[in-house]
């Protein structure tokens, strides 16, 4: 670290997974992106941006190896690279390799191409830098998820669970995705927790894909479920003669509306059929489910979940650098795609979220409809600078319409209108100087 940097000012990006097999190709952030790196390529201040890892999506390649990845990344976004050259003419741009570019720090080549953009790629798995009186480490949080650790760092072939899931499964996904009655399924990379695949994937099928009649068809029986499988329980109640009076009153209720009321019962009649059925055959399947599970969890069989805690394993990383390195202050991480900013034992842990597209799902407040993945972008910069007492910790956004309109169907829109996701953002923080192990303050913007 320079001591000429104490006085920087540190723009933090991460998880930009730029590139990959065919339809992962599209950058849709790309106005957004340039219109960043301009202001940086235009502005005063001493400052230098960090990649924090995941710039690019290069496990997501599985057409071409090593060094003509980059081949192929300079072609394709030549505008990208042309303005990561006059940005870095005017503030430092350091990349820092997370795992899905884990090559970058697996062949040297990645290094002099990089320079020739005025990008100074740097092949390790953490870097510092100081701000102030204080030191800010940064890594792009990849350690921490055993799914995505690499042992070996710098072999290019080291594979751990997660360059297997994004190799046949994410890549795959890139070349399906035009097949589709709409261009969805590249927006795999999107989905996060991983276990939220196979309900995203029959949510876009019902949505999207199933036959238009097929569909319609089914939403009265799914809305209706809830009330049918009351329904057949209590005509059970009333087949045995233990409680008659609710099927007899709902029987009198329909009559006063005739032919309305006839098809009303017609329509309820089929439904708590199906219910009931469905619900003699769900209750013991259940309960096999649970004897099933409790026994692979005894014997240990499944120890590795692609699901990991998005808090815990950062919370106790940070502390540990804290303890160890007691100049350090804030720990600068990405991985998860959770914008976070919170103060941790020793200092505050910053999470810069992705440039991805964010899937928030929304469950069905009745019946048993398929959820709806509301989608949104949340583009964010984690700004770290020097202040008069401190350190100061802020994220800037910016904007990109939710593509809502475009990507959900009319039921879809329909089904979340009041519920579409609030995006809020950590407010500012300042790590003070004195005693800054152990007082930190928030301020609001």
């Amino acid at each position: 670290m320079d001591g000429d940097t104490d006085d920087r000012v540190y723009y933090v990006i991460s998880d930009l997974h730029i590139g990959g097999d065919e339809q992962l190709v599209e950058m849709e952030f790309r106005t957004e992106l340039l219109d960043f790196l301009e202001r940086l390529e235009r502005t005063d201040e001493n400052a230098e941006l960090i990649i924090n890892g995941d710039a690019f999506g290069l496990w997501e390649f599985t057409k071409v190896d090593g060094i003509e990845k980059f081949d192929v990344l300079e072609e394709t976004y030549p505008e990208l690279f042309d303005q990561f050259r006059a940005t870095g003419a005017n503030v430092q741009i350091t990349l820092l390799p997370g795992n899905h570019d884990h090559e970058l720090a697996a062949y040297d080549g990645y290094i002099e191409r990089f320079a020739e953009y005025n990008v100074d790629l740097v092949p390790e798995r953490s870097l510092s830098r100081s701000v102030g009186e204080q030191v800010i480490h940064f890594e792009h949080g990849h350690q921490r998820d055993q799914n995505n650790r690499i042992e070996d760092w710098g072999n290019p072939h080291s594979t751990p669970l997660g360059y297997y899931y994004n190799t046949l499964v994410t890549s795959r996904a890139g070349q399906l995705s035009d097949r589709g009655r709409y261009n969805w399924l590249k927006d795999v990379q999107a989905v996060t927790p991983t276990e939220r695949m196979p309900i995203w994937l029959f949510s876009k099928y019902f949505y999207r894909e199933m036959n238009p009649v097929l569909r319609y068809s089914l939403i009265p029986f799914l809305l209706l479920f809830n009330i049918s499988a009351l329904l057949a329980i209590l005509a059970g109640l009333d087949l045995v003669g233990v409680w008659p009076i609710p099927v007899d009153r709902t029987t009198e209720f329909l009559g006063q509306f005739g032919r309305a009321g006839t098809a009303a019962w017609f329509l309820l009649t089929i439904n708590v059929a199906v219910a009931g059925l469905l619900l003699l055959v769900w209750i013991p399947l259940h309960l096999i489910r649970r004897d099933i599970k409790k026994t692979v969890d005894r014997f240990g069989i499944f120890e590795t979940d692609l699901t990991v805690d998005p808090e815990a394993p950062y919370e106790e990383a940070a502390r540990e650098v804290f303890d160890e390195q007691p100049e350090k202050t804030i720990f600068c991480y990405g991985h998860t795609h959770r914008p976070t900013l919170r103060e941790v034992d020793g200092g505050i842990m910053v999470n810069t979220g992705t440039w991805l597209k964010r899937l928030h799902r929304r469950d069905g407040i009745i019946g048993i409809l398929p959820p709806v993945f509301y989608p949104s972008y949340q583009l964010i910069a984690a700004r770290i600078a020097p202040e008069a007492d401190g350190v100061s910790v802020e994220f800037e956004q910016f904007t990109k319409p939710s593509p809502a309109t475009e990507e959900l169907t009319r039921t879809e829109r329909f089904f979340t209108v009041g519920r579409e996701p609030e995006l809020d953002l950590p407010d500012r923080y300042v790590v003070e100087d004195e005693n800054a192990k152990t007082r930190t303050r928030q301020t609001h913007n």
